[in-house]
Formats: C-alpha cells, structure tokens, sequence
C-alpha cells in the first residue's frame, strides 16, 4: 500500500512557473489521496489565471489509456507551460514519458505502507521515498532509474551509457540528462543543489499521521 501527501503550496506554485494543465488521479482507492486539498488548490490555480485545463482520470500509470485520454486535450496541453499531476509517482512518470518534451512535474510525495501493493500495468517503479525528486530530473526517478539510486548525478562508471551494476541496464542519469537536454533544462543539473535523503521518510510512520 502507499499514500500520497500533497507538497506545500509554495513549491507547487514555484514548478508551474507560467500556466499549467492539471492532471489528477484516482485510480487507486486504497491511496490515501489528498483530493479535497487538491481540488481547493487547483481552484485557487484557475482562479489566478494559471490553468490551461484539467483531466482526471483512473489509472495514469496505464499508458495506453493516458494516451486515449489526453488526446482530447492537445490544444490544453499545448498551451500549458507544465503539466502538473497530482498523483503518485509512477503516475507522474508515466506522463513524462508519453510528453517527454514537455515540463512535467509531481504536486505530490508518495509514502510507503505495509501491506499489498496491488496489480497496474505500470512501466515505471516508485521508491515511495516521501521525498520525491521527479522535479528536479525530468521527470525520471533517481532512485529506480539508478542502480545505486544515486541523486546527485552519476557514478562515473558507466560504460557507453551503460549501468556498471547491471549491463543491460540504461544508466539513469544519462538518461535523466538527455531527458533535460530535450526540454532545454540541462542546466537544471548544474545549478541543483545537493540532494540530501531523508530516511525517516521512508518508513511506515506516515501511517501514523495520517490516522491523527
């Protein structure tokens, strides 16, 4: 199981920069998602001028149906700056990778909980780190993407864009570069601050709060 926590307002506001199209999710009915928080916020969004539109939808991390879904929303989606999704991470993933030309950015932290994680068609992997670096890194995760879920850039050891852990394994971080070279947002890297993990997020205490 996981839960998703919405991130302070004054963070999402600074990712969405210009106007931004809205993505929600609510696929997952065991994830405790912030909705009325969500919604207040996106309220606040529109009101101010800064939506180009909103989908919400079951299921993003299907990417077969984000695409059907999102087809009817290209001039939206076009206008948008961002593309801001309020969902868990492999939801924001796999809407960066179907608009990999585009800003995509994750308006919330995903938490891990003990107990079953379910069954989706996703093609990406969440840490549920609580601390989540999508926004810093196109959209790809660090810590799945890397075999050594490093968050300060690569190694050095990989070899023709390959993983030194695992061979047949892409490097994250050249790829997480060529997705910011795309977007024209390489330099993201070179001004980054230096990410620091926090660990006590990555347990089951969020439990515990939520219930408060």
């Amino acid at each position: 199981m996981l839960i998703t926590e919405l991130k302070a307002k004054e963070s999402i506001e600074a990712l969405v920069g210009g106007k931004a199209f809205i993505i929600n999710c609510f696929g997952c009915k065991e994830v405790h998602f912030p909705e009325k928080e969500a919604m207040e916020f996106e309220k606040e969004l529109a009101e101010a001028g800064k939506v180009t539109g909103c989908l919400t939808m079951d299921y993003i991390c299907n990417p077969d149906n984000l695409k059907l879904q999102t087809a009817n929303f290209k001039d939206e989606i076009a206008a948008a700056d961002t593309i801001l999704v309020f969902s868990c991470g492999v939801g924001v993933q796999t809407v960066a990778d179907l608009f990999a030309d585009k800003k995509v950015c994750a308006a919330c932290d995903t938490y891990e909980l003990p107990g079953y994680q379910g069954v989706t068609p996703q093609l990406f992997d969440c840490d549920q780190c609580g601390q989540c670096f999508l926004n810093g890194t196109g959209g790809i995760c660090p810590l799945t993407a890397c075999s050594k879920s490093l968050v300060n850039g690569q190694c050095g050891g990989a070899k023709n864009g390959m993983c030194e852990v695992d061979p047949e394994m892409e490097c994250g971080w050249e790829r997480i570069q060529k997705r910011l070279e795309k977007l024209g947002k390489v330099d993201m890297l070179r001004n980054l601050p230096v990410q620091i993990r926090d660990y006590s997020t990555d347990d089951a205490t969020k439990e515990c709060k939520q219930s408060e």
